[in-house]
Order: structure tokens, then sequence, then C-alpha cells
């Protein structure tokens, strides 16, 4: 059964999708095109595999092969997601934000209601919101390649480019990680110091170091 957009629905649609901008950094395109079942919201996950161009509406490539991609959902997101799809009644292939079960939205309207929501502050964009989750998952501390995945970039070269400087990476961070490292493998070993042994034995738990 569909539900009436009321004003009221339309805001909470709008706040929806910034979430999802925030939580998956999702292009504005890629989140045009997202459909319900493109949604697992069971095992977490959010699969990427369309985009929504102005001219020539649904586009089954994106901006490259690595724009086909799944994105993890935060428990935060799921239940954003939950939410929307109880109040608009959405299901199947239906798109998750469009301004009909088949239409995509539209950015300069959802715009112009974020300029009156926001009372004449700039609101963040599209872009800022794909930064945001971008920082979000560095100050987790996903990896280097992983974020690239989640993002679609091309090559993760893009990603430390765009985001190296938010990344550990001077002196002070690398030796405070790896005596982080070190005095949990230690505590394992009775609190023993690390020597050659434990060193070495902490290496073959840890798997070869990738290049």
């Amino acid at each position: 059964m569909r539900r009436p957009c009321s004003r009221s629905r339309r805001r909470a649609s709008d706040l929806n999708r910034h979430g999802s901008k925030l939580y998956a950094g999702l292009r504005r395109g890629e989140l045009r095109a997202l459909r319900v079942s493109d949604l697992d919201l069971a095992t977490g996950v959010l699969r990427v595999a369309r985009s929504w161009d102005d001219e020539e509406g649904e586009q089954e490539d994106g901006k490259s092969a690595a724009a086909r991609r799944k994105v993890p959902v935060a428990a935060v997101l799921r239940d954003v997601l939950d939410e929307h799809l109880l109040a608009t009644g959405r299901t199947g292939d239906d798109l998750v934000f469009g301004l009909t079960a088949s239409a995509a939205f539209v950015p300069s309207t959802v715009r112009r209601r974020a300029l009156d929501a926001w009372e004449g502050r700039e609101p963040i964009t599209p872009h800022e919101a794909r930064h945001t989750f971008a920082s979000l998952m560095i100050g987790a501390n996903v990896n280097a390649k992983a974020l690239s995945t989640y993002m679609g970039h091309a090559s993760i070269s893009i990603t430390f480019d765009l985001y190296g400087d938010l990344m550990p990476g001077n002196e002070d961070q690398a030796a405070g990680l790896l005596d982080a490292f070190l005095a949990r493998s230690a505590s394992r070993d009775t609190g023993a110091t690390m020597g050659p042994e434990s060193v070495r034995s902490t290496a073959v738990e840890s798997g070869p170091i990738p290049a």
C-alpha cells in the first residue's frame, strides 16, 4: 500500500536520505538509483549497483567498475532505513528515496527544502556528507584498502590522495601503534617482554605483512 507523501513525511525522507550519505558515503546519483532490493538490512550490507543521470536516467554502469560495490550498514543507519521503509511502504525494486517508487528524487527540490530547514545557513552538500563518511571510517580504524572499496574509488591511490592526511602516518603515531600492538601481544605471553621468540611467534600468528 502506498502512503501519501505529507510535508512531515517528506522532511523525514530528507533526513533519512542525508543519513544514508553520512553513514554509507554514496554519491548523489547512486542514492537516487538505490532500490529496496539493494538493501540487506538483516546482514547489514548495502549494494551499489547503478546510478541515476539527469539526462539518461538510470545507468547500470556507475562511474567506474569499482563503483559497483557492497557497503557495510552501521546499526544507526539500519534503524533509519528500517523506519523509512516502514513509513513509505516501499518494497522490492521500488526506489528507496524516489519521488515515487519509480521516479528518482529531484536534487534541486531536496536542496530547496534543506535551505529552508537550515534557516538560511548553507546546508551540508552531498560531497561533504561523503567525505564525512570517509572521515568516520578512518576514525574507526578501517584500513585504506577497505575504505577505497566502500567509497567506490577506481584505485587506492585516489583514497590516499583524498584522505591520506587523516590516516595515521607520522613517526609518533606509527611508534604508538607499534608499542600498543607489542603490548597486547606481550600480555598474551603472561606479561613477558617481547624477545626474539615472542616476536617470531607473533609474526606467525599475524600472518604475512602485505607489501
